[in-house]
């Protein structure tokens, strides 16, 4: 089987997750500089098979589309084009940001290292990849 890759799109930093080959575990894979994300996914997916992108949907309470919409649209039409036999899905991402924050806080990490916008983005990306696998 191949793998299915979380993508946590922000303007300045992208948190990647990934599952294992058999699709049963999310783990945190990095993040990269946005400006750099498809040359990273080029890389990536000549490495190691991808079956699916999951990219996160900002929403508002009331189930409204969020205002970074109009920066993640562009990014997914480049997807498309870049990897057409590969399926995007979109995965509602509300409060993966305040639960990244929170793992960070019960897994002990210092204030200091809490600050880490990027692991936060990391994290947020392998919740988006967790709630797709138990919807499943």
């Amino acid at each position: 089987m191949a793998r299915i890759l979380a993508i946590d799109y922000g303007t300045k930093r992208t948190g990647i997750a990934v599952t294992d080959e058999l699709q049963i575990i999310a783990s945190g894979l990095t993040t990269v500089n946005t400006k750099e994300l498809l040359k990273f996914l080029k890389d990536y997916t000549n490495k190691e098979q991808v079956e699916l992108f999951l990219v996160g949907e900002p929403k508002q309470m009331n189930n409204t589309v969020s205002e970074s919409e109009i920066h993640i649209l562009p990014f997914i039409d480049n997807l498309k084009k870049e990897f057409p036999n590969i399926p995007i899905k979109r995965v509602d991402e509300r409060f993966t940001s305040k639960m990244a924050f929170q793992t960070m806080i019960d897994s002990g990490l210092k204030r200091n290292q809490r600050k880490n916008k990027a692991l936060i983005d990391e994290i947020s990306a392998t919740l988006i990849l967790q709630s797709y696998l138990y919807s499943k």
